[in-house]
């Protein structure tokens, strides 16, 4: 008797500890980390670009007919190697393509190390599939050289066309190459400068900018982070350099609670799609939706004349016009949660197109309790 009462003693605290284990894991799991949220200010990548020439077609480059700026490229090109060209030569290049080069360079990308670029055609050029870019400097926005590409082209499709016939698989114009550019010059990042760094958020708001701050006040001591703004947080880091790559390895590892995100609805008018988030809900009201179509029919008309008489026969033109339209009840719309808008929404039956101007109406009438977005 003693043991059979013994198990239920243990049975209760047990079943506390996995309702705490159970909230914990809730917890972390709608949790984010702040290099989720945030970025360090002055840490960001950059974009380079550069104009090459690629060789090596099967004759789908240039005409160079409608594009003399690649022959104009190519001669420059021959001449830095020693190689004068006539003038007046009349060039036919097939397999030579002018190109523009793009690449992102990394943040804290240091020389030697090597990016990926995307090559894509700036003429007439049907195809680039096996060419091979020449080395290409990639320049900043300030005009420096910061990167230089080349390499083998790799197109993810292709095509053939014979007869006035063609079948063609992706795009052909543009290609890409794996490591194709080695980086020549740092980008200089003063981090920690004076002990301090800056959070930027990536959305601003400020109750996600106050959770941040007493996340890393709580973690590493008060007044380790203050609040500049809605989006910008100021951190205090430690003097060394190894301690403060620690230090922001640790303090961007930090988890916090999101604050629910500010209730929106997109409206895409070009191809009808409509996307709300969470936050957004529908005070009550009444919508009806009816669609109205008009259609104008024209057919001909031939009159003849009278027997006997002088008159000719005329042709004319009788329309008709026929106006269609839906009966549209009005309908109850509310919605407290993200599942009952879309139910409501759906119940009134209108297409996505018609949705748009329900969604305006309703934001008019100040039922819609969202920012309305139209893109």
């Amino acid at each position: 008797m003693k043991k059979a009462s013994a198990t239920p003693r243990l049975a209760a605290p047990l079943l506390v500890i996995l309702w705490l284990a159970c909230c914990a894991i809730a917890t972390t799991a709608q949790a984010d980390r702040i290099k989720d949220l945030a970025s360090v200010q002055g840490v960001r990548p950059n974009q380079l670009v550069g104009y090459g020439l690629v060789v090596g077609l099967d004759g789908t480059g240039d005409q160079t007919i409608q594009t003399p700026f690649t022959i104009q490229t190519l001669t420059s090109m021959l001449m830095q190697m020693g190689i004068n060209v006539p003038p007046g030569t009349n060039m036919r290049l097939r397999n030579v393509a002018a190109v523009m080069v793009t690449a992102v360079l990394p943040s804290l990308a240091q020389p030697g190390q090597m990016i990926d670029v995307t090559v894509s055609s700036m003429g007439n050029a049907r195809s680039l599939r096996g060419g091979t870019l020449l080395m290409t400097p990639l320049k900043g926005a300030d005009g420096q050289v910061y990167g230089m590409a080349q390499g083998n082209l790799l197109v993810g499709g292709f095509g053939a066309s014979a007869s006035g016939s063609k079948v063609q698989v992706n795009h052909l114009s543009v290609g890409r190459i794996t490591g194709g550019a080695t980086v020549e010059r740092a980008v200089p990042v003063a981090l920690g400068q004076d002990d301090l760094i800056r959070l930027e958020l990536n959305t601003t708001d400020f109750s996600n900018t106050r959770k941040v701050v007493d996340a890393i006040n709580t973690r590493f001591g008060e007044a380790t982070a203050s609040a500049l703004d809605g989006r910008t947080v100021q951190v205090r880091t430690p003097a060394g350099s190894d301690q403060r790559v620690a230090f922001m390895a640790e303090m961007e590892s930090l988890n916090i609670n999101p604050a629910q995100a500010q209730a929106k609805v997109i409206v895409n008018s070009r191809t009808g799609s409509v996307v709300m988030n969470q936050a957004a809900t529908v005070e009550p009201c009444a919508v009806a939706h009816g669609n109205l179509s008009v259609v104008i029919s024209t057919e001909p008309v031939i009159s003849q004349p009278g027997p006997f008489s002088s008159g000719q026969t005329v042709q004319a033109q009788r329309s008709t016009i026929e106006i269609k339209q839906e009966s549209g009840l009005l309908t109850m719309v509310q919605g407290t949660s993200l599942a009952e808008v879309v139910k409501a929404l759906n119940a009134i039956g209108a297409t996505p197109q018609d949705l748009l101007a329900i969604l305006q109406a309703m934001k008019s009438a100040g039922a819609l309790r969202a920012e309305l977005e139209i893109i």
